[in-house]
């Protein structure tokens, strides 16, 4: 048995034409399935918890972008009973950017319902206060999370979307952030070693795929299977800098130039001098001084083609 989570509002309204041709297909073939749509925000969290209430081993298949992937695996308490596929028609598409998904609907359920290949993914967390919150792709501190904040808000995500541009949404809110922002000063401890000091920090994410913000290559060896993460931080830069450096972040030649700084390891403490926004997967969740990432103990299975 399938269990479909579906964002019908994905990419402005798409997802939900899109899941009526695939549920065509699904009759067509005589599939066994359950569809479920999602209504409001973390929905999708608790028909994942509904539908893993039953006993047993389960399939689900998350038709939706980066933010409906977040609300699924924050749904899961047990991964070993779970393996999860996933159909990208949301705006930035980071997750399936980095697992070289299908972006066709149609190839990716064949893919799906026929599947040649298995991974097994590695889960962020991120722990804050007394609360935590898992993440997929990424979670941001600062600057990337002040822009997932406005595009949350901006009513020109639904413009780009309307010509399958989404990602350039991204870009015109973090130009717009940027001018903004005044760069914060941060320490950071990975792995509990010796901590690291940044004076001028503009933005640090822990980051499970290589992408975030819709395309954006920060972190180019970042590999989901490897049980690592790896850490940017931008500091040091000036604004014309950081605006000169963002086009070459979508091929990950960003990474040459002094002021940013990757590291990999195994959890990191990051500690700002006053409250800054932060995100898992593009979700805006609140301000905090201090967070912290590391990797959940179980893998999930899940089907690449």
């Amino acid at each position: 048995m399938y269990n479909f989570i579906i964002n019908p509002n994905a990419r402005t309204g798409l997802g939900k034409k899109i899941w009526n041709e695939l549920e065509e297909t699904l009759k067509e073939s005589n599939i066994r399935y359950q569809a479920f749509l999602t209504k409001y925000r973390c929905h999708a969290t608790k028909i994942t918890q509904k539908i893993l209430s039953n006993a047993g081993r389960h399939t689900l298949i998350v038709l939706g972008g980066d933010g409906t992937i977040n609300e699924v695996i924050n749904g899961i308490s047990d991964f070993q009973a779970v393996t999860l596929a996933y159909i990208p028609i949301g705006s930035s598409n980071d997750f399936a950017r980095g697992m070289a998904l299908s972006h066709d609907p149609h190839t990716a359920l064949k893919h799906i319902l026929v599947p040649s290949r298995y991974t097994y993914l590695s889960v962020g967390t991120v722990t804050y206060e007394t609360k935590s919150r898992r993440f997929a792709v990424s979670s941001g501190f600062g600057f990337d999370a002040e822009v997932c904040c406005r595009i949350s808000i901006s009513r020109i995500k639904a413009f780009f979307n309307k010509f399958s541009l989404g990602k350039f949404s991204y870009v015109s809110v973090a130009v717009q952030s940027l001018l903004l922002q005044a760069p914060k000063r941060m320490v950071i401890t990975m792995d509990d070693k010796m901590p690291i000091v940044f004076e001028k920090v503009y933005f640090a994410a822990a980051m499970n795929q290589k992408y975030e913000g819709g395309g954006f290559m920060f972190c180019p060896k970042a590999v989901p299977t490897d049980d690592f993460l790896d850490i940017i931080v931008a500091e040091g830069l000036s604004k014309l800098k950081i605006l000169c450096l963002l086009p070459t972040a979508f091929s990950g030649k960003h990474t040459r130039f002094s002021g940013i700084h990757v590291y990999r390891c195994k959890k990191a403490v990051m500690e700002s001098e006053i409250p800054l926004p932060f995100h898992t997967d593009g979700e805006p969740i609140s301000l905090q001084r201090r967070i912290s990432t590391s990797l959940e103990p179980q893998k999930i299975r899940f089907i690449i083609s």
